[in-house]
Protein backbone atom coordinates (compact mmCIF):
# COMPACT_ATOMS: atom_id res chain seq x y z
CA UNK A 1 0.00 0.00 0.00
CA UNK A 2 1.22 3.14 -1.35
CA UNK A 3 1.67 6.33 1.53
CA UNK A 4 -0.49 9.57 1.52
CA UNK A 5 3.09 11.12 0.81
CA UNK A 6 3.99 9.25 -2.17
CA UNK A 7 0.32 9.28 -3.38
CA UNK A 8 0.44 13.35 -2.88
CA UNK A 9 4.05 13.38 -4.89
CA UNK A 10 3.07 11.41 -7.27
CA UNK A 11 -0.22 13.66 -8.11
CA UNK A 12 1.40 16.80 -8.04
CA UNK A 13 4.36 15.37 -10.63
CA UNK A 14 1.33 14.53 -12.86
CA UNK A 15 0.08 17.99 -12.67
CA UNK A 16 3.44 19.40 -13.12
CA UNK A 17 4.47 17.55 -16.15
CA UNK A 18 1.00 18.03 -18.06
CA UNK A 19 1.41 21.51 -17.35
CA UNK A 20 4.94 21.68 -18.95
CA UNK A 21 3.77 20.14 -21.93
CA UNK A 22 1.11 22.94 -22.33
CA UNK A 23 4.22 24.96 -21.87
CA UNK A 24 5.77 23.58 -24.60
CA UNK A 25 3.05 23.33 -26.86
CA UNK A 26 2.43 27.29 -26.79
CA UNK A 27 6.31 27.72 -27.23
CA UNK A 28 6.29 25.81 -30.42
CA UNK A 29 3.04 27.04 -31.64
CA UNK A 30 5.61 30.19 -31.30
CA UNK A 31 8.68 29.31 -33.03
CA UNK A 32 9.55 31.03 -36.81
CA UNK A 33 7.59 29.61 -40.01
CA UNK A 34 11.02 27.83 -41.54
CA UNK A 35 12.27 24.82 -42.31
CA UNK A 36 15.03 24.37 -40.02
CA UNK A 37 12.46 25.35 -36.96
CA UNK A 38 9.43 23.14 -38.11
CA UNK A 39 12.37 20.07 -37.99
CA UNK A 40 13.85 20.37 -34.91
CA UNK A 41 10.31 21.53 -32.73
CA UNK A 42 8.62 18.93 -34.19
CA UNK A 43 11.46 16.46 -32.49
CA UNK A 44 11.30 18.81 -29.46
CA UNK A 45 7.62 18.65 -29.33
CA UNK A 46 7.71 14.89 -29.15
CA UNK A 47 9.72 14.36 -26.86
CA UNK A 48 8.62 17.14 -24.30
CA UNK A 49 5.06 15.54 -24.33
CA UNK A 50 6.13 12.60 -24.04
CA UNK A 51 7.33 13.53 -20.90
CA UNK A 52 3.53 13.80 -19.50
CA UNK A 53 2.96 11.14 -21.19
CA UNK A 54 4.86 8.22 -19.64
CA UNK A 55 5.02 9.69 -16.26
CA UNK A 56 1.25 9.35 -16.50
CA UNK A 57 1.87 5.65 -17.90
CA UNK A 58 4.70 5.25 -14.79
CA UNK A 59 1.85 6.46 -12.21
CA UNK A 60 -0.24 3.03 -13.57
CA UNK A 61 2.46 0.45 -13.44
CA UNK A 62 1.66 -2.79 -12.03
CA UNK A 63 4.91 -3.53 -10.75
CA UNK A 64 8.15 -1.62 -9.15
CA UNK A 65 9.66 -2.92 -11.72
CA UNK A 66 7.96 -1.67 -14.76
CA UNK A 67 6.87 1.94 -13.09
CA UNK A 68 11.46 1.93 -12.94
CA UNK A 69 11.97 1.07 -16.32
CA UNK A 70 8.68 3.91 -17.58
CA UNK A 71 10.93 6.42 -15.15
CA UNK A 72 13.96 5.43 -17.22
CA UNK A 73 11.85 6.57 -20.05
CA UNK A 74 11.04 9.67 -18.64
CA UNK A 75 14.05 10.89 -17.94
CA UNK A 76 15.19 10.23 -21.34
CA UNK A 77 12.92 11.88 -22.97
CA UNK A 78 13.30 14.93 -20.69
CA UNK A 79 16.70 15.12 -21.58
CA UNK A 80 16.21 14.53 -25.26
CA UNK A 81 13.99 17.69 -24.61
CA UNK A 82 16.73 19.57 -23.32
CA UNK A 83 18.99 18.34 -26.23
CA UNK A 84 16.47 19.82 -28.80
CA UNK A 85 16.30 23.14 -27.10
CA UNK A 86 19.95 23.39 -27.39
CA UNK A 87 20.10 22.96 -30.40
CA UNK A 88 17.07 25.48 -31.05
CA UNK A 89 19.08 28.22 -29.26
CA UNK A 90 22.75 27.20 -30.47
CA UNK A 91 21.24 27.59 -34.06
CA UNK A 92 19.88 30.88 -33.62
CA UNK A 93 16.22 29.90 -34.17
CA UNK A 94 14.94 31.01 -30.78
CA UNK A 95 17.43 33.42 -28.60
CA UNK A 96 18.31 32.13 -24.84
CA UNK A 97 15.92 34.57 -22.73
CA UNK A 98 12.96 33.03 -24.67
CA UNK A 99 13.85 29.23 -24.07
CA UNK A 100 15.67 30.15 -20.58
CA UNK A 101 12.48 29.52 -18.65
CA UNK A 102 11.37 26.51 -20.30
CA UNK A 103 14.87 25.06 -20.28
CA UNK A 104 14.89 25.26 -16.30
CA UNK A 105 11.51 24.00 -15.98
CA UNK A 106 12.70 21.40 -17.86
CA UNK A 107 15.91 20.81 -16.11
CA UNK A 108 14.19 20.78 -12.67
CA UNK A 109 12.00 18.13 -13.49
CA UNK A 110 14.63 15.97 -14.83
CA UNK A 111 16.83 16.10 -11.76
CA UNK A 112 13.10 15.06 -9.68
CA UNK A 113 12.90 12.05 -11.79
CA UNK A 114 16.71 11.26 -11.94
CA UNK A 115 16.03 11.21 -8.10
CA UNK A 116 13.02 9.07 -8.24
CA UNK A 117 14.54 6.76 -10.42
CA UNK A 118 17.00 6.10 -8.00
CA UNK A 119 14.37 5.61 -5.32
CA UNK A 120 12.56 3.22 -6.88
CA UNK A 121 15.20 0.99 -9.22
CA UNK A 122 14.81 -2.55 -7.78
CA UNK A 123 17.98 -3.92 -8.06
CA UNK A 124 19.16 -1.61 -5.35
CA UNK A 125 16.05 -1.83 -3.32
CA UNK A 126 16.03 -5.71 -2.28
Amino acid sequence: METWDRIAFRDEMKKQTKRFAVQCVKFYQGLPNNQEAWVIGKQFLRSATSIAANYRAACRARSGSEFFSKLCIVVEENDETLFWLELLEETGIVDKETIRPIYVECEEILKIMVTSRKNSDPKKNK
